[in-house]
């Protein structure tokens, strides 16, 4: 039950720095935020250990843990990629819709 509540936690809680992370990134690329790039990559460890707690903690509650590991994945994949460029904005959107889809699954 604890393992339960906790999952389901730790995955709103990603989702909240998932979106938060996207919105900083975009005010980086439109040049309004120039200041918050250390925030940014901040966030993005942030979501990268929420990810992997979620599903630890999905694993543990017996939940589709599963679902959640293309978004790790991607996740991992995008130091890859080159800020600035269509790549990084294009794997980041492919992140947010997999960590849906993950979080869709795993619930």
């Amino acid at each position: 039950m604890l393992a339960d509540v906790l999952h389901h936690l730790a995955l709103l809680l990603t989702a909240a720095l998932l979106l938060a992370l996207l919105t900083l990134g975009l005010g980086l690329q439109l040049r309004r935020f120039a200041v918050a790039r250390a925030w940014h990559h901040r966030l993005y460890f942030a979501v990268v250990a929420g990810v992997a707690l979620s599903a630890a903690l999905a694993w543990r509650a017996g939940a589709a843990y599963l679902w959640l590991l293309p978004a790790l994945a991607l996740l991992l994949l995008m130091p890859l990629t080159r800020p600035g460029r269509a790549g990084h904005w294009r794997l980041a959107l492919a992140c947010a819709l997999a960590f849906g889809a993950g979080m869709w699954g795993a619930w």
